[in-house]
Formats: structure tokens, sequence, C-alpha cells
């Protein structure tokens, strides 16, 4: 079994220097092998030579590049390590049937050998743990062009591909929560099988996927059609897979996780590092968010980055976003009433609701709008539902009237607890159009205003404070007699002044 997770590292780093001067040694010691020994186990197990299989990947892939002119065929031989390319042109008919300069031709067909992958299937012992790997949504955006592409196309096949990650992946990390957590999987016999299967089967190859993404993304010729926050979400999501998480909590676990796998024997280490089950979306209440919760959030949002922007778009159906600002207001109180949403609106109490709060014009926040403030206590919307408060944002420690209920807001992080008080800090929406469009539910998860807005901030790679400092509002900009036109989305700005 250690074999096998040997060869697809090995074949990952071929992957990565088919383009370099590839040695067996080299490659054998990817695998912690001697050059001989591992050559042998690689034809045993693949049914091909490790200098087969080499060749025909740059064939393979060179084939691809001329089709998609990405030079001449001097050129490609070249990049393929061939010393001539004559001697390139001669391995080229040998594996497609015909001459690289006859590639061009309309109609003429193509081999294309793709990379291979070790799959395991065993009966009993480790064999729910392996597959795992592969139920991943891995990219293999790069190998499915043979065709020209235009910039726009080939970043839709990126966006395709982060949607299809998006509905998949939650469900995988998960399981992977529930493998790390089954304590007959982790006896002493198995450690060095699952730090293989952890470090070099899961990390290893997101590490791998990122710098791939990344690769393919700063090669498209127009760099303004990439979204910039992606690089950031890279960034985090590298940082993550080297283990440097920002969760004070968690960075003992995982630093020890790295530098001495065995600590996983503990049940308390591998609680850490595995956390909660997140649900199918990512997003269920959790009791422990552990190290692979960090990793899904952040798996979360190079997605969100690529896919996201097109989708908030897109939602925009009879109505726009005409303006969106992120803001930092100082610490104040919301004073209202609870309301139901069951049943028709009954204007002549929310009225009532808004003259009593006239008499407290002196303790003006400054944002001064009538608001219907939603939050779940600080708990999960699938533990908590929601409740509605119709009132205003007024000066920080205002007296509450009697018959009003208020919730607190502060400017900064001042406790971990969860609830109230909230951040101050949120995205401000604003939209113009067709206002039942804005207020529509229909293939919305909230309604149409909570949605684009909430997918803007994802798009961006702000942060929502979700569940514990989560809360949202409508706003009504011209008096609740009017309807609302404007969101608010709870944020955690890294940055404590408006972002425009």
């Amino acid at each position: 079994m250690y074999w096998l997770q040997s060869i697809n590292s090995a074949i990952r780093f071929i992957e990565s220097n088919l383009t370099n001067k590839l040695k067996a040694e080299d490659i054998s010691r990817e695998a912690c092998s001697s050059g001989a020994h591992f050559q042998r186990i690689f034809h045993i197990v693949t049914g091909i030579t490790l200098g087969e299989y080499i060749r025909n990947r740059r064939l393979s892939l060179a084939g691809r590049d001329l089709r998609l002119k990405q030079g001449t065929v001097t050129e490609i031989a070249m990049k393929y390590q061939y010393d001539t390319s004559e001697s390139f042109s001669k391995a080229f008919f040998r594996f497609h049937g015909i001459n690289p300069s006859d590639v061009p031709a309309k109609g003429s067909k193509l081999k294309f050998y793709s990379p291979l992958t070790i799959h395991i299937s065993v009966e009993g012992g480790f064999n729910s743990s392996f597959p795992l790997i592969d139920e991943f949504c891995w990219s293999n955006i790069d190998e499915k062009m043979t065709e020209p592409l235009s910039d726009t196309e080939k970043y839709q096949m990126v966006i395709d591909w982060s949607l299809a990650a998006r509905g998949k992946n939650p469900d995988v990390f998960d399981s992977l929560t529930d493998w790390i957590l089954d304590d007959p999987q982790w006896t002493e016999d198995k450690l060095a099988e699952n730090e293989q299967i952890l470090m070099n089967g899961v990390l290893a190859r997101f590490r791998e996927q990122n710098a791939r993404l990344r690769t393919y993304l700063k090669a498209l010729s127009d760099p303004g059609i990439v979204n910039e926050a992606v690089w950031d979400a890279l960034d985090k999501f590298d940082s993550q897979l080297t283990g440097k998480t920002d969760d004070p909590g968690l960075q003992k676990a995982v630093e020890d996780m790295f530098r001495d796998f065995s600590t996983m024997k503990s049940r308390r280490s591998r609680e850490l590092i595995a956390g909660s089950r997140t649900g199918p979306t990512g997003t269920d209440s959790v009791e422990l968010f552990g190290y692979i919760n960090c990793l899904e959030v952040c798996d979360a949002g190079v997605q969100w980055a690529l896919f996201m922007p097109q989708v908030s778009k897109n939602q925009q159906k009879g109505f726009q976003l005409e303006h969106f600002e992120y803001k930092t207001l100082p610490a104040m109180r919301f004073i209202g009433k609870e309301v139901f949403e069951a049943g028709p609106r009954d204007l002549e109490q929310e009225l009532a609701v808004f003259s009593a709060l006239d008499e407290l014009s002196a303790y003006k926040s400054g944002f001064d709008y009538d608001i219907l403030l939603l939050h779940h206590f600080g708990k999960g919307v699938d533990a908590e539902p929601c409740h509605g408060f119709l009132g205003r944002f007024l000066k920080a420690g205002t007296a509450v009237p009697p018959g009003f209920l208020s919730v607190d807001f502060v400017p900064k992080w001042t406790a971990p607890d969860f609830g109230p008080p909230y951040l101050s800090q949120f995205a401000l929406a604003i939209f113009t159009g067709d206002s039942a469009a804005m207020h529509s539910h229909d293939g919305y998860d909230s309604s149409a205003m909570y949605d684009v807005t909430r997918n803007t901030i994802l798009g961006q790679g702000v942060q929502i404070p979700y569940p514990h400092k989560y809360w949202t509002a409508e706003v009504f900009l011209h008096g609740i007699t009017e309807p609302s036109t404007a969101y608010l989305f709870s944020v955690a700005l890294e940055e404590q002044e408006t972002v425009l």
C-alpha cells in the first residue's frame, strides 16, 4: 500500500516536471527508493516502463500544444526536452501517426495519453481511506484543452470546475473528518500508511493543484479577466496546507502533526485536526472547528473567488446592484421589536415602532434608517431559526424603552463567544430596479438582495463571521412605508476602515 502511494507521488512529480530534465534518480527519490528498484516496481504496477510513460505524456502534451498553436515544431521539441526537431518528429510520428507539421490541418487526429493515477481497492483494513483522495473534485483543466480557446473560454472552464468542486468537496472533507476520528484506523501499525494518505495523498495534492491553477491563470493573456481575489485565496490556502494555521487554538496540534506524525495516536490531537462535520454545503454548526475545517474553508474561498462574481451578476434579474461598499461604524445599539414573517405586514404597528423611536432622536448613530435586523443569536442556520427585529441603530448605551429589545454592536472583535455583541462591520449594498424582483425568493437561498450581497462578498474574498457573529439587515432608505432597497451583511474586515 505504501508503494502505491509513493508511485502516485512520483507521478505527480513527473507531471510537474515534464518540460524539465527528468532523471530516474530524482523521480525515485520522490518515492524514497533506489532508482533500479523503483523502476522495477513502477513497471510491475503500471505495466509500462518509466521512460515510456514520460515519453507518452510529453508527446501527448506536445500534440496539444501544436494544435493550440503554442509554438513552432522546434520550440515545442525543445520544450519537451528533445535535442533536435528531427528526433522529435520521428518520435511524434511513431506516437500519433502523423508528422508534427500536419497537426494544424483540419481533421488531423491526435492521441491523448492521460496522466496515470493508481487507484487502490482492497477488502477491510484501509479500504475506506484511500478512495477519499480521488473523491475530491480535482482540477484537470489544462489536460482537457485540445482545441484553441479564447481567454474568456479558458476562464469559463475554471469557473465550471470550481462550481463542480463546491458541490462535491464539502462531503469529502466530512468523510476525511470521519476517517481521522475512527479510532481503529489509527493504531500504531497504521500510522505510516495514514501519514502517506493525509500528508502526501491530500495536502500535497492540494498544493500541487493550487500551483497548477496559478500557472494556468497567469498564462491568460488578458490578466483583467481573472478576479484578483483568487490570488489572496490561493495564498491563504497554501499557508494552511504548509501548517501555518492562523487559529491559535489549533496551531500547536497542527505544528506537532507536521513535525511528528506519531502525535496522531492521541485522540485529542486527532480531534483538533479533524474538527466536526460541516454538512453538504459546508455551513452546518460545528462543536469543534478543526484543521480539516480550516482547509475546507480555504478550498471554498478559492472556488467562491472564481465563480461567485458570475453568479452574483446572473442573479440580478430585473434589478441592479448600484452601490457596494464596506463600512465600520462606532459602537452602537440596535433598539427595536421582534416581528414575525407569518401573515401580512401590519403597517400600523410598524409605524408605531418607529414613532416611539423618533423620541430617541437625540441618540442618533449616524446610520439613521429604518431597519429590519435578522440574526440567529450566533448559531448556525441549521440550529436556530432566523429572528427579525424592526428598529434603528442608535448610540451605544442608549436606554431601551419599555417593551423594546436591544442588540449591541462593537467595531472590533472583543470576545470569542457566540452572539451579541456583534461586529459593526458590514457590507452595504444598494439596489435599483424592480423592488418586487429584489425581494424575490424564487431560485434564491434566502432572497434576491440577500443572495447578491452575500455572493458579492464571497467573490471578493472578504470574511463573513458565520455563525458566531453573523447578522444581516434590510434597509428602508425611504422609511418603512416604502420597500427596502438596500442590504447590510456582517463581515470581519482586516482593515478597520471603509473599503469602497
